[in-house]
């Protein structure tokens, strides 16, 4: 597909994302293999999302792990935008930053953007992205993060702090700027075009806090990156380190390409779904199989282009051999997808059904996670 045949913005994706021309367009580096041999170095082992290519871009990754190596370390810095419930695409990177917080036993500091959420969504009112924001928690906290190295705070509560950053931040980027890296009209409200500054702000949140300099390292999806281009260029002008980041791809819908949207229930698998719901929702999945029985034994599916196979790829099946095979006896004819679809939605349901116990315990640790004014 052409390269002008798809959209990745931070609140867009559209079409079907050549991720090697997206690391063109924006300027970023790919993972090769001596970036990730020093990340085992201090890992002791190789992440599944690495070794699969999900985690596959980065800004000054290198940089960060010398940091580690030589002091002063660094922090992480995740957030979630709270349009909706938590889906399966938002855990992927949380999961990831999980297990670097665990392996480099670093903070983590986790911003919850309710005010964007409510100056770009249409129908939202502060009040619900708050609400959301809350409900989003709960899916942060059963993932087992570290309450004593995980700081958690909504824009809207945690203003006084961040909003004193954020005008250094805003007084250095201009609206040409931010047109030019987000597109924004003359209609655009202006509470969007100061937005980034909020999202900057939190990279160098840990230095305020702190009273030095301190590295931060952000992994995201790729959608997320245009903020931090912007950050990146005015932070020495603030007197901040440039934040480093590591890219995810991103889940892509039940429906096939795009990515998964939390404001489209049926593109998506959320953490407060019933085993039903999930039932229902990946036996409607796209696949890459055949229109009859007959013909799918006698020309095989196409796993590349099937919901279900990628379900599998980027979160629910880390065994290779395994993998492989599937993926092979799909191609073959030996393998229909309602075979496929029913081990997933075994593997997806397991999971959710944890998840939403570990939730329901997180209901009562929320504010040990907080970081409030």
């Amino acid at each position: 597909m052409a390269e002008d045949k798809f959209i990745v913005t931070p609140w867009e994706v559209k079409g079907d994302v050549d991720y090697d021309k997206l690391t063109e367009r924006f300027g970023t580096s790919k993972i090769d293999a001596e970036l990730i041999e020093r990340m085992v170095q201090h890992t002791g082992e190789l992440h599944p999302m690495l070794k699969r290519g999900i985690f596959y871009s980065h800004r000054d990754m290198k940089w960060i792990l010398d940091a580690h190596e030589k002091g002063p370390g660094f922090v992480l810095y995740t957030g979630r935008g709270p349009s909706g419930h938590t889906h399966l695409g938002h855990l992927m990177p949380w999961v990831f930053t999980k297990w670097l917080q665990d392996k480099f036993g670093v903070e983590l500091y986790f911003q919850l953007t309710d005010d964007e959420k409510y100056m770009f969504g249409q129908d939202l009112e502060l009040e619900d992205t708050k609400r959301f924001a809350y409900e989003n928690i709960l899916d942060i906290i059963a993932l087992g993060f570290d309450k004593d190295k995980t700081h958690i705070f909504l824009d809207t509560e945690y203003a006084k702090t961040m909003y004193n950053i954020a005008i250094k931040v805003a007084k250095r980027v201009n609206f040409s700027t931010t047109k030019a890296v987000f597109g924004f009209e003359n209609s655009t409200n202006i509470g969007s075009i100061w937005f980034t500054s909020m999202q900057a702000a939190t990279a160098f949140l840990p230095s305020e806090l702190k009273g030095k300099n301190i590295p931060c390292l952000i992994p995201c999806a790729i959608d997320q990156d245009p903020h931090f281009r912007v950050t990146r260029d005015i932070a020495d002008k603030i007197g901040y380190f440039k934040p480093a980041l590591i890219h995810c791809k991103m889940l892509p819908s039940l429906a096939g390409s795009d990515k998964m949207s939390a404001s489209v229930s049926s593109s998506a698998i959320y953490t407060t779904d019933t085993p039903k719901q999930i039932k229902k929702k990946i036996g409607s999945a796209f696949t890459g199989g055949c229109v009859s029985v007959e013909e799918q034994r006698e020309k095989g599916g196409d796993p590349d282009v099937c919901a279900v196979y990628q379900y599998l790829y980027y979160f629910f099946d880390w065994d290779d051999g395994s993998l492989n095979d599937r993926k092979a006896k799909c191609r073959s004819g030996e393998l229909l997808c309602g075979h496929c679809k029913q081990y997933l939605t075994q593997k997806v349901t397991d999971f959710i059904v944890d998840h939403q116990e570990k939730r329901e315990k997180a209901k009562e640790l929320v504010e040990e996670y907080m970081l409030r004014d």
